[in-house]
């Protein structure tokens, strides 16, 4: 009878590895975006990360551009969650208060980049990544509308005074939030931001 050495096992092939676990090789592909940016990411980056080669790459999930977008669906629901809490508050300036003190918390999240992906990709998006930088807008876009039509809810229940103009509101809001998130990828602490949340709500409307 023969025996086989395991050292005469044929070699596995490289690629997708035998446990592929599609979130977790995600995960890393959106930390590389927010990392670099859609356009700074090379596919040496990701493949590293991801510990996939390019074939497999691209069979899982498409190649760079749909790769990207299938991270900012991830980030975007992640991200989603706080928005919607802060979307139901009672009161507008609730409202404002959870959306920019949980956007604090999550910008400076020593857990992941700093910053905001979709700011911090849109500002590093040029004339190449076109379609990406045009979804990147709707997104933010989607936002500001979200906000826009809670403060209309608010000022016909009379919590905002007659004379708010809600798309204003929300347009001051989104862009708080946007230079927050150039404020935390520069280094800004958790606590600068919140002290800027402050300011922003002792300048808010009242009744």
């Amino acid at each position: 009878m023969t025996t086989t050495n395991s050292t005469d096992a044929p070699p596995r092939p490289r690629g997708r590895p035998a446990a592929f676990d599609r979130e977790a090789a995600l995960q890393q592909a959106l930390l590389v975006f927010w990392s670099h940016g859609y356009e700074g990411a090379s596919m040496a980056e990701l493949t590293a990360a991801m510990n996939m080669n390019k074939p497999s790459i691209y069979a899982a999930f498409g190649n760079k551009e749909e790769l990207f977008r299938h991270a900012l669906h991830a980030y975007t629901a992640r991200t989603g969650t706080f928005i919607r809490k802060a979307l139901e508050a009672t009161s507008a300036r609730q409202v404002v208060d959870q959306l920019l003190n949980a956007a604090a918390a999550m910008l400076t999240d020593t857990s992941h980049p700093p910053g905001c992906m979709i700011v911090q990709t849109a500002l590093a998006c040029g004339a190449a990544c076109t379609e990406i930088r045009e979804e990147l807008t709707r997104y933010r876009h989607r936002m500001r509308q979200l906000l826009q039509q809670r403060f209309e809810r608010a000022q016909a229940e009379g919590d905002l005074p007659a004379d708010a103009v809600p798309a204003d509101l929300a347009r001051y809001v989104a862009a708080i939030h946007q230079g927050m998130s150039v404020q935390a990828s520069s280094g800004a602490s958790r606590e600068e931001l919140q002290a800027l949340v402050r300011v922003v709500l002792q300048l808010w409307p009242s009744r």
